[in-house]
C-alpha cells in the first residue's frame, strides 16, 4: 500500500468532554471507510497520538475509522492526577469517549507500550466492545524472564521524572529505538516542550505511582491474559530496551488467540522504525475479520 490521504494535526483534530472532569483529545480520521479502529500512544515524557502514530494514520485511514487517543495525562488532554491504576483509568476513559461518539459495535484497538496495556485492559473489562488487538510491547502483559527489571528504558523514564532536563528526556528517547537518526533534535525539542510543563509531569508522575498503588495488581495483567477471547497480534522489537523480547513469552503462553511477530534491527517503536511492514503486517490481521477469519 503506497498512497495515502495527505491528512494534518488541525484537520484531524478533535476535543470531546466525556466527563464532567474529563476532556479528551483525539484524532479522526477515514470516517466511514469501515470498522472503527482506536490506536493508544505509549507513555513516554511528551508523548501523543499523533507523536507515535502520524505516519500511520493516514495509511489505517484507508480502509477504517481511525480514532488516535491523546489517553488521560498526555497531549492536549486533561491531565488528572488523582486516579486508579492507570490502565483501568484509561480504558474506562476510553469506554466513555465511545459512548459519547455513540460507537457501540466492537472496535479493533492498536496500542503501544502503556498503549497496549490501556487496550489490554479495556478488552479484559468490556470485552463485547472490543475487537482484534494489535499490540507492541505492551505494558503489563511483559514480564521479563531474563532481562533485568526495571529496564533501561523504565529507568531513564524514571530518571526524567524526577530531573526533567532535556538531555534526560534525549537519553530516554534514544533508548527507544534501534535507528538512531529517527532521534533528531526537531523530536527531542518537540517532545520536551510538552514533558516539561508542570501539568505533564505531575500526571505522568500520578501515572507512575498508580502502579504501586493499592489496585495495583489491575496492572498485572499478564494473570489476567488467559481471559482475552479477541485475535491478538503481538509485535515485538528485537532490540527493544524498554520490555524486551524475553517479556513476550509468558503472553505468547497464557494469550488464546495469540499470533507473534518479531522485527530484528528495531526497538520499541515498531510503527515508526518498520513502518512499511508494520503498516502491511497490521492490515493484513485486521482485515482477516473480513473474511471470516
Amino acid at each position: 500500500m503506497t498512497s495515502t490521504v495527505e491528512l494534518t494535526y488541525e484537520s484531524t483534530s478533535r476535543f470531546a468532554q466525556v466527563r464532567p472532569d474529563l476532556k479528551l483529545h483525539y484524532h479522526e480520521a477515514g470516517v466511514g471507510n469501515g470498522p472503527t479502529i482506536v490506536l493508544l500512544h505509549g507513555g513516554g515524557p511528551g508523548a501523543s497520538s499523533w507523536s507515535n502514530f502520524s505516519r500511520n494514520i493516514p495509511v489505517l485511514a484507508q480502509n477504517y475509522h481511525v480514532i488516535a487517543v491523546d489517553q488521560p495525562g498526555f497531549g492536549k488532554s486533561d491531565k488528572p492526577v488523582d486516579h486508579p491504576q492507570y490502565f483501568s483509568h484509561s480504558a474506562s476513559a476510553l469506554k466513555d469517549l465511545l459512548d459519547h461518539l455513540q460507537i457501540t459495535e466492537r472496535v479493533h484497538l492498536l496500542g503501544n507500550s502503556l498503549g497496549g496495556g490501556a487496550a489490554v485492559r479495556f478488552a479484559l473489562d468490556y470485552p463485547d466492545r472490543a475487537g482484534k488487538l494489535v499490540l507492541m510491547g505492551p505494558g503489563g502483559l511483559s514480564v521479563n524472564v531474563f532481562g533485568p527489571d526495571p529496564t533501561e528504558g523504565v529507568k531513564n523514564l524514571a530518571r526524567f521524572n524526577y530531573e526533567p532536563t532535556r538531555a534526560n528526556l534525549e537519553a530516554f528517547l534514544r533508548i527507544m529505538v534501534f535507528d538512531q537518526s529517527l532521534i533528531t533534535d526537531e523530536l527531542i525539542d518537540e517532545r520536551f516542550a510538552s514533558a516539561n510543563t508542570p501539568e505533564s509531569l505531575a500526571a505522568t508522575r500520578a501515572m507512575g505511582k498508580s502502579f504501586s498503588g493499592p489496585d495495583f495488581e489491575l496492572g498485572m495483567l499478564w494473570r489476567e491474559a488467559y481471559k482475552l477471547r479477541q485475535p491478538v497480534l503481538l509485535i515485538w522489537g528485537r532490540e527493544d530496551r524498554v520490555n524486551p523480547l524475553d517479556g513476550a513469552i509468558v503472553a505468547t503462553k497464557m494469550i488464546p488467540r495469540v499470533q507473534l511477530h518479531v522485527f530484528g534491527g528495531c526497538g520499541h517503536w515498531a510503527q515508526l522504525e518498520k513502518f512499511d511492514e508494520f503498516n502491511r503486517l497490521a492490515t493484513d490481521f485486521l482485515a482477516g475479520s473480513r473474511k471470516g477469519k
